[in-house]
């Protein structure tokens, strides 16, 4: 606490206010299967683009193909949607129809 003259002169207490910052709200990245992307494909994507070791991207790629879906990462949404749209990006110039999407956990 600190004493300072008050404009009438006074002497007033300044109280200091602490803010509580929340977390940023987290994003799931989805990769969907198809019958046309290959796994080997996939398991790339998961490696370079969301930096998984290759037995996290082989898991990861065994569960989008065993039930369609699989979680690539978790992140804030503006990291999210640049990480899915660069996976994108890579199956288009591939010719891979791969589907991509963000989910909030």
């Amino acid at each position: 606490m600190t004493d300072f003259p008050d404009i009438d002169g006074g002497t007033g207490v300044m109280v200091e206010k602490r803010t509580k910052l929340e977390k940023p709200k987290l994003f799931k990245v989805l990769l969907h299967n198809d019958d046309f992307t290959t796994m080997d494909f996939v398991v790339f994507l998961l490696q370079h683009v969301f930096a998984l070791s290759e037995a996290e991207a082989f898991t990861v790629m065994l569960n989008v193909h065993t039930t369609g879906i699989g979680v690539a990462g978790i992140y804030p949404y503006e990291i999210a949607t640049m990480k899915c749209e660069k996976a994108m990006n890579i199956a288009k110039a591939r010719e891979y129809p791969l589907l991509c999407t963000v989910e909030e956990e």
